[in-house]
């Protein structure tokens, strides 16, 4: 850890650096502005670029972690740099990096906006997310604790459902791995299990419960020997020859009981499927 007087002189020597780099950004500027020679204003806007790309990196890191990889963030930022030196007009009088940040910023926020949501929610969520994200760290300095809803609704000059959307799609960038091991604190289950191993899938029982429903009180008004036909065909799978077998019957009587039985239950309930003649 650093001490009190090495803190106090890293911060100094960033102090100056930071001087350094805008002193000499603004000569590069003035250079640039009093020469008419193509080649040499491409060469200062160059090692003006140069200069100010550990601001770009910087503004980068901001966004680590959120999703998208970093490279791709420091691509985007330094891209927005060049633009950034190309438009600057000097002569206005404003500090370069008054004017530089705020746009790389901007450049990021719809990097984001454009590519780092996996599920992505409205527009109006995505702008109410990123201001709740930026207030969020504030609230929690001055107050000692997370920020209630209203309180960031209150300070956001935002709605309460509003915010409570935006703060449901905070894992909109980010969704969980399903090949993330199963376990606390990111320790691996010991039977080798996933996330997408543990999730619930389709249960095919579903499409056939409302059926088993309306079929249960039309069930109950066949004979017995029907309703055997019935288990025998549907429920144990026997073949229509192996049924006739069980009942003392041919294969093509089995297939009229069924034929019978099956319209019956179609007057019914409705449109039930013709399977009599599946072998």
């Amino acid at each position: 850890m650093l001490s009190m007087n090495s803190s106090t002189m890293l911060e100094t020597q960033l102090d100056v650096d930071d001087r350094t780099r805008s002193v000499r950004t603004r000569d590069l500027f003035a250079e640039r502005s009093s020469t008419d020679d193509p080649g040499e204003r491409s060469r200062l806007l160059d090692e003006i670029v140069t200069l100010n790309l550990g601001v770009a990196d910087s503004l980068a890191q901001r966004y680590s972690a959120r999703g998208l990889p970093l490279d791709d963030l420091v691509q985007e930022a330094r891209l927005a740099l060049v633009r950034v030196v190309e438009s600057f007009r000097p002569e206005y009088g404003h500090d370069f990096l008054s004017y530089a940040v705020p746009s790389i910023l901007g450049a990021l926020r719809k990097q984001f906006r454009d590519s780092g949501w996996t599920v992505r929610p409205p527009r109006r969520i995505q702008e109410a997310q990123q201001a709740i994200n930026q207030a969020r760290s504030d609230l929690l300095q001055e107050l000692g604790r997370e920020p209630r809803v209203g309180e960031l609704a209150g300070l956001l000059d935002l709605d309460e459902e509003t915010v409570i959307e935006a703060l449901s799609a905070d894992g909109c960038y980010t969704p969980a791995s399903l090949d993330r091991p199963v376990g606390g604190d990111g320790d691996a289950d010991p039977g080798g299990r996933t996330l997408g191993s543990v999730l619930g899938g389709a249960d095919p029982d579903y499409a056939s419960c409302e059926a088993r429903v309306m079929l249960r009180p039309l069930l109950a008004t066949l004979d017995r020997r029907d309703r055997t036909v019935l288990r025998l065909r549907f429920v144990e799978g026997l073949t229509q020859r192996e049924v006739g077998e069980r009942i003392g019957v041919t294969q093509m009587q089995v297939s009229r009981i069924l034929s019978r039985i099956l319209g019956t239950l179609r007057d019914g309930i409705g449109d039930v499927p013709d399977v009599a003649r599946a072998s």
